[in-house]
């Protein structure tokens, strides 16, 4: 069986308020109506936490935010990465029930469209022991999620154009060792987020089974006057 899935392409928007967009549209899979989303977004730079990470300090959380990034402490899955622009963030919030129930299940199935999406870009990338996605012994896509009655919030993190410094100030994902890559710096030209999406939502629709319509526009613009209140 085939599933819709609306796409929603918030832009540019704080991780606050995308924390904020992710709790409406979970809260809303109790209602009657067509509800699983893809957010696709980007966030101004910001390092986040998840619940496996050895807790942070407040002087170490204090020193990161020297840097110019927020910090925040999430429910997610994973360690401490950074998000910020020319990184396309895309946070399924979609039922697994409709899907497959299970969580293994889901987060290879990122795994796997990642993969096919380095592979339309004649890169070869691979899993590893460690969640996400990698191109030799660096990570190019990164993935946290939580799931509550199977309902995901959360999700992945590609670095497509990606100022990668930014990551050189955490052990990302506290995997010592390894390091941290981008599209860009791969193909050694720009490689933008709006080259990309197309290609991750062709990826996605493959390896998930669903096919997309657009997010109204009157809902997601009522929406965001809810969480901005």
């Amino acid at each position: 069986m085939e599933r819709l899935v609306k796409v929603w392409q918030v832009g540019k928007i704080s991780y606050s308020n995308g924390l904020k967009l992710q709790k409406h549209l979970a809260n809303l899979h109790n209602g009657h109506f067509l509800c699983n989303t893809l957010l696709c977004l980007e966030h101004p730079p910001v390092y986040t936490t998840g619940i496996r990470t050895k807790q942070y300090t407040e002087s170490e959380e204090n020193t990161l935010k020297t840097k110019g990034a927020e910090f925040h402490r999430t429910n997610r899955g994973g360690l401490i990465t950074f998000h910020g622009p020319g990184q396309l963030v895309v946070y399924p919030i979609i039922n697994l029930k409709h899907f497959k129930p299970s969580v293994r299940w889901y987060v290879c199935s990122i795994e796997k469209t990642i993969i096919k999406l380095c592979n339309a870009f004649n890169l070869e990338a691979q899993t590893s022991p460690h969640t996400g996605v990698w191109i030799k012994d660096e990570k190019v896509c990164a993935i946290g999620i939580h799931a509550s009655r199977y309902v995901t919030t959360h999700g992945l993190a590609l670095n497509c154009n990606t100022d990668l410094t930014w990551f050189e100030h955490i052990i990302p994902c506290g995997i010592e060792g390894k390091g941290v890559t981008s599209l860009s710096k791969e193909l050694s030209r720009d490689v933008t987020i709006e080259e990309v999406l197309p290609v991750f939502l062709n990826n996605f629709s493959e390896v998930f089974n669903c096919s997309y319509v657009n997010f109204p526009k009157e809902e997601a613009d009522s929406i965001l006057d809810i969480i901005n209140k």
